[in-house]
């Protein structure tokens, strides 16, 4: 069956930014093809997103080119061409570097810059033929500057950040264009979904609060609403939030005196022990905290969770 509604695609859209981002788009008349791999994620975004438009849930893994090249074509056979695509999927893992594994890098990078590059690729063809597309691609104020305790997450989303201007750049022309998307921390409630290793009570005690508190954090419903409308005007670069403009700005201008501050900051956060390996969700780590303090701290993004399907 093909909808005469625009077709727009978001990989990572079952949860958080991606789940909101699915909205907006419903919420313009677009009908919204979700993809995530947790198939009762899946269900529960879709009840959640039902009442605002036409919307169809895929299981896939955008770390697996065939299963990306899968997808395209279920969406493209049960809903019609896609002509928006905005890759939301993303995986945060925080922590000092001596607890880090290429493990780590390997899954932040298969997700966060093979993923779009894969989901982009592959929905390309249609739209350069049709002389018509929108790609949008989530980065990070991680993948303008390398924020302490967040290697693998920076290394993916600089990955990414090229990836989508170097898009840009080759698209130039064809009627497709490619939108960068650089957001800062965002209240999403992915803190409760984050991984962290080292001392993981204490890594969840600074990033929490981090991504939960106004004025650190923007309010995430905002946030989409800049994506969307940087995506389908075809902008080709959207910052989202004070954090990135500053750090684009100040990086560019001072680029070692940054890296040195940034490098201070690492300094104050927490080392790793040698007893502990392995990665820890969000949810576990809060409760190994158990502190009534980042509780208060995280009440905002506690409520975001609850909103945005971070929960099962």
């Amino acid at each position: 069956m093909v909808s005469t509604l625009k077709i727009a695609l978001v990989p990572g859209g079952s949860r958080g930014l991606g789940l909101l981002v699915s909205r907006e788009l419903l919420d313009r008349g677009h009908a919204v093809a979700i993809a995530a791999r947790d198939h009762d994620e899946l269900t529960r975004a879709k009840e959640q997103l039902s009442p605002h438009g036409t919307v169809k849930d895929y299981v896939c893994d955008v770390r697996d080119a065939d299963a990306v090249k899968q997808l395209v074509r279920e969406v493209e056979q049960d809903m019609g061409p896609v002509e928006v695509l905005i890759t939301v999927a993303g995986i945060i893992q925080a922590g000092p570097l001596e607890a880090i594994t290429v493990e780590h890098f390997k899954d932040a990078i298969d997700t966060m810059t093979y993923g779009p590059i894969y989901c982009a690729l592959e929905v390309l063809p249609g739209m350069r033929q049709r002389r018509s597309g929108r790609i949008g691609t989530v980065t990070s104020v991680g993948g303008l500057i390398s924020p302490p305790h967040l290697l693998p997450y920076a290394t993916a989303k600089f990955g990414a950040v090229g990836f989508s201007e170097g898009l840009a750049v080759a698209l130039a022309g064809s009627g497709v264009t490619a939108t960068t998307i650089a957001p800062g921390l965002m209240r999403t409630g992915s803190h409760e979904r984050a991984f962290f290793t080292g001392q993981s009570a204490k890594e969840y005690a600074w990033f929490a609060p981090a991504a939960s508190l106004p004025v650190l954090s923007i309010n995430a419903d905002r946030a989409a609403r800049i994506i969307v409308d940087g995506v389908l005007a075809g902008k080709p670069t959207v910052l989202v939030g004070w954090l990135p403009k500053v750090a684009q700005r100040v990086h560019g201008l001072a680029p070692g005196l940054t890296t040195r501050g940034l490098g201070l900051a690492n300094r104050l956060l927490p080392g790793a022990r040698p007893e502990q390996s392995g990665l820890q969700e969000g949810r576990e780590a809060a409760s190994a905290l158990n502190s009534k303090v980042v509780k208060v701290l995280t009440t905002l993004g506690s409520k975001a969770a609850r909103k945005n399907n971070e929960r099962g």
